[in-house]
């Protein structure tokens, strides 16, 4: 089984709090370290958790807000005083490369290792032999994007007492048969059909960075099995998180629950809320039940889909 562990290494928004970092995300999955926005200390909280700097690291801006990105520079410094070889992929809107070009001129220290930097907007934005990452506007007061991970599909399972009553024994044939190939095993033609399952779905997970309730959103997330949103405000100040491009914990709930997602979390939580972050997580589980606060340090292994 291929584990896809989420870790929340801060949760928190515009500034830290005592408890909360600045936001950011990382994946373990398939080998490689998939890490959403980047905010301040965020290589810090890496080591704390133990996510590890893998060779394969590919970073995804949600959008250019400083609590979201500032901790870049830390990071590719840190990398390279870690004497990083291996090329660091940064995803993210029109005008990351801007800043990394400006956290280069700076000259705060010697990197010793090629940063490969890609602007994008909606649709396909990074793949990998195991999953794709794809995009979509989010709804906030400067351009700013939702991502969604999604595993590639699974190999079906194969057909146990079928392949051991005709003799096949297991090893490469079964192998091919799984890859989609046909076998010939003493006469007998055997396509995958006959001998292995139809595919079996792969796991979503949406990130949606910082935005208002977004019916794209809630389209782009649906029947994700791990949707974080952004819940920075309580309703009582519902009119403030419009007018900041930002989601209540209530609406993030409305959104899990249009989607269909399986799992919810708050994410990008006030510091106002400080040691009451319980009436947030009230809100939401009035309206979707599997409603849970994302906490520094938090991980969740994501099931695979039967």
């Amino acid at each position: 089984m291929t584990i896809m562990k989420i870790t929340f290494l801060g949760t928190s928004g515009g500034i830290p709090s005592i408890s909360r970092s600045l936001p950011s995300i990382a994946v373990n999955f398939s080998g490689e370290l998939i890490l959403f926005d980047c905010g301040e200390g965020t290589q810090r909280q890496m080591m704390k958790a133990g996510t590890g700097f893998k060779r394969e690291m590919v970073i995804l801006l949600t959008h250019l807000h400083g609590d979201h990105i500032l901790g870049l520079p830390g990071l590719i410094y840190t990398l390279s005083m870690l004497d990083r070889k291996h090329p660091l992929k940064i995803v993210g809107p029109p005008g990351t490369r801007k800043f990394v070009e400006s956290i280069l001129e700076i000259r705060f220290g010697r990197i010793n290792y090629d940063l490969l930097v890609k602007e994008v907007w909606e649709g396909k934005v990074y793949e990998s032999r195991d999953y794709v990452i794809e995009a979509v506007e989010a709804d906030h007061s400067v351009p700013a994007l939702a991502y969604r991970l999604r595993e590639k599909d699974r190999p079906g399972k194969m057909k146990v007492e079928f392949l051991e009553e005709i003799g096949v024994p297991k090893g490469p044939l079964w192998g091919k048969l799984q890859k989609g190939e046909e076998i010939v095993f003493e006469g007998r033609v055997i396509k995958p059909e006959e001998a292995v399952g139809p595919p079996r779905p792969g796991r979503r997970i949406v990130y949606t960075g910082d935005t208002r309730p977004s019916r794209k959103i809630a389209e782009f997330a649906r029947n994700a099995d791990v949707l974080i949103h952004d819940a920075t405000f309580g309703s009582d100040l519902e009119e403030e998180a419009s007018e900041e491009g930002h989601s209540t914990a209530r609406q993030a709930a409305e959104i899990a629950l249009k989607a269909g997602v399986k799992r919810l979390y708050l994410f990008h939580i006030s510091p106002r809320y400080e040691g009451n972050e319980e009436k947030l997580l009230e809100e939401a589980r009035g309206i979707f039940p599997e409603s849970y606060l994302a906490e520094d340090l938090l991980t969740y292994e994501v099931p695979l889909r039967s």
